[in-house]
């Protein structure tokens, strides 16, 4: 059984961290998966602007009360990607069982 190509987006360790948080609670702000991941605000913000611009996650900024406040959203095409991804993994994964 050849390999799938892996999603060289996602295959990233922030972007994939990202994008598990997203997959199960669908949106998520800023500073929470900042702490999830344990990413700096500068590389969290780099890894975030990647996705949106692969229309995987969207990006809404907003306020709280007077507080910015970023809330990213896993899109249709990011769960799709994911899903993918995570199929592909599968495949590596059978490589030794027959």
């Amino acid at each position: 059984m050849p390999f799938q190509p892996l999603d060289p987006l996602l295959h990233a360790e922030l972007r994939l961290a990202v994008m598990s948080l997203l997959i199960s609670t669908d949106e998520a702000e800023f500073p929470y998966i900042k702490e999830q991941t344990g990413a700096t605000a500068g590389n969290l913000s780099v890894q975030v602007d990647k996705l949106s611009a692969a229309g995987y996650i969207s990006v809404e900024k907003t306020f709280k009360g007077k507080r910015p406040c970023t809330i990213c959203r896993i899109t249709e095409k990011g769960r799709q990607a994911f899903e993918a991804y995570v199929e592909a993994l599968k495949s590596y994964l059978q490589v030794n069982k027959s």
